[in-house]
């Protein structure tokens, strides 16, 4: 069974697997929209994310305190199949239930969380590494209010920049990346 969430989450990883595993060794030095990261940084973190977040799923807390390095040989078809776990645990319809031990917030908002993570960081690393990305419409047509609705909170958590003025004929992707304080070049 696939939920909303869960087939938003494939589309993606459709996009956002391919750029992780197109990162060469020599870019994970390189700087990334993300001010506090390095290209090895946000992997980390996107890891993470995506191992993290099969046990929110199940409503297990999540323990952000301590950062692994997941930058260890195979990480590439590691992340691939981390990723498609996550997307696993969201496809039972139970994961959309109740409230979030950890985070103290509703089950389909810690979703959408995973998920903003997964598209957006899929655009940083893509930025980062010069490779082209394209997002799933889908997914960030579920997104763009979603973002809106987290940006006081995310500003205060330290996830988004200061907003960015988008260019006027800016897309709904462009539009969320500038709300979360990223450029489009």
């Amino acid at each position: 069974m696939t939920t909303e969430i869960s087939a938003l989450m494939a589309a993606a990883a459709e996009r956002t697997v391919p750029i992780v595993q197109g990162i060469r060794d020599d870019q994970l030095g390189d700087p990334t929209p993300c001010d506090k990261f390095q290209v090895r940084d946000l992997l980390n973190h996107l890891f993470q994310v995506v191992v993290s977040f099969q046990g929110a799923a199940r409503r297990e807390p999540l323990d952000f305190s301590d950062m692994p390095d997941f930058v260890t040989p195979g990480w590439r078809d590691r992340f691939a199949t981390e990723t498609e776990r996550m997307i696993a645990a969201w496809s039972d319809p139970a994961a959309l239930e109740g409230i979030s031990p950890g985070m103290g917030m509703p089950q389909p908002l810690v979703g959408n969380l995973a998920l903003a993570d997964l598209t957006v960081h899929g655009w940083d690393l893509a930025t980062a590494t010069g490779q082209p990305y394209r997002p799933a419409d889908a997914a960030v047509d579920h997104l763009f209010p979603f973002v809106q609705q987290m940006v006081p909170t995310g500003r205060q958590m330290g996830a988004f920049g200061d907003e960015v003025q988008a260019p006027e004929d800016a897309g709904v992707f462009e539009r969320l990346l500038a709300l979360s304080g990223r450029t489009v070049a």
